[in-house]
């Protein structure tokens, strides 16, 4: 058990299971990503070109982009659709000019403001959920939260039970030390010190990557993160701040 969100005590999801899928279920479609799809990465690691990329353009489409759309229609209607994030890197501000990304990786974010992540690579799949950024009104809400005896100690605890459950913690930015107006000290100064709050876990290249239960793995940790993001739904939630201007 940990606690709530006002204190209370819940249970630890547990991964939820997929039924076997029927003729014209829309998870018939999913299939994993095959084993050319790995192979593509580990090729493109070594000639990162553009030459490579063109030559090779078909396997990215068909063992690479399919079986994320396909993926992405699985899991629409509890998670939303998947965004694929494009294949080409940004290079204008970076000293690798190496034109194309060496993992693939898709997004759902749903209206309370937590992702659900997945990213495939030579080396496996990283699958992870949480508050990956949070705007300067989220990051105050978080902070309030965090140092409020009662919400943080639960926040505390939930983020304990998906360490013990093996999860990764993260957040795309941290502080060195604690924020301005909070004392080092504090009990709770790791997550404080935190611009976000994300749970996730790495697979090594393995068969069941290759078969529709690749999806039945996905789905459960996202659903092991979601006490974790119904604390942030309560305590957080979506940013309100207007868009930045483009």
């Amino acid at each position: 058990m940990s606690h709530g969100f006002d204190g209370t005590s819940v249970a630890v999801h547990s991964p939820v299971s997929y039924r076997e899928p029927s003729e014209g279920d829309v998870m018939t479609k999913f299939r994993g990503w095959p084993d050319s799809a790995f192979d593509f990465y580990a090729r493109l690691a070594m000639n990162n070109t553009k030459t490579f990329w063109q030559a090779n353009r078909t396997i990215y489409e068909d063992a690479v982009r399919a079986p994320f759309d396909a993926l992405s229609d699985a899991i629409e209607s509890e998670y939303g659709r998947l965004r694929v994030f494009r294949p080409h890197r940004d290079v204008r501000f970076s000293k690798d000019k190496s034109p194309y990304k060496t993992a693939a990786g898709a997004v759902a974010e749903g209206e309370d403001g937590a992702i659900s992540y997945v990213q495939m690579s030579a080396d496996g799949l990283f699958v992870g959920s949480g508050y990956y950024h949070l705007a300067s009104d989220q990051l105050m809400r978080w902070r309030e939260a965090v140092d409020d005896e009662k919400r943080g100690n639960a926040i505390v605890d939930i983020v304990a039970a998906l360490v013990k459950r093996r999860l990764e913690i993260g957040a795309m930015d941290t502080l060195k030390t604690a924020p301005r107006g909070y004392p080092r000290d504090h009990p709770r100064v790791e997550l404080l010190r935190m611009k976000g709050l994300t749970a996730g876990k790495s697979f090594p290249v393995a068969r069941w990557m290759h078969t529709p239960s690749a999806a039945e793995r996905i789905v459960s940790i996202w659903s092991e993160c979601a006490p974790m993001n119904e604390w942030l739904a309560r305590q957080v939630g979506p940013s309100t701040l207007a868009p930045p201007e483009p």
